[in-house]
């Protein structure tokens, strides 16, 4: 007979959080449009197309929709002729450039040991 584990409520709360931040983060497009703006401060719209490999129009339109109801992006119009919208992470959205900045090292280390099989 096996025991029962009781289970760690400091584990299962940090369990807890990263699911929450990886619900608000998931999908194919949000890390990279985060990222766009991490390094970059503030974007318009096409400029996040042009950072955004493959992204459609009215996925990045989706997506930053998303990102302003997360309270990570907020949305500037700009009075110019056109008008210019601009993008840029909010101060709760710049906590995330820590995060952004590992996953580039840890992309670009991951990168370079999958090079030398």
């Amino acid at each position: 007979m096996t025991a029962i584990k009781a289970p760690n409520n400091e584990c299962d709360a940090h369990v807890r959080a990263v699911n929450d931040a990886m619900y608000v983060l998931s999908g194919k497009w949000k890390i990279s449009i985060l990222a766009s703006l991490c390094f970059n401060q503030n974007r318009r719209f096409t400029d996040l197309l042009n950072d955004v490999n493959r992204i459609s129009n009215k996925m990045l339109s989706k997506e930053l929709k998303e990102l302003e109801l997360n309270k990570l992006v907020t949305r500037t119009v700009l009075d110019t002729r056109p008008v210019t919208i601009l993008y840029e992470l909010t101060d709760h959205g710049k906590k995330l450039t820590t995060v952004i900045r590992s996953l580039s090292d840890w992309g670009t280390e991951h990168r370079e040991e999958i090079r030398k099989t």
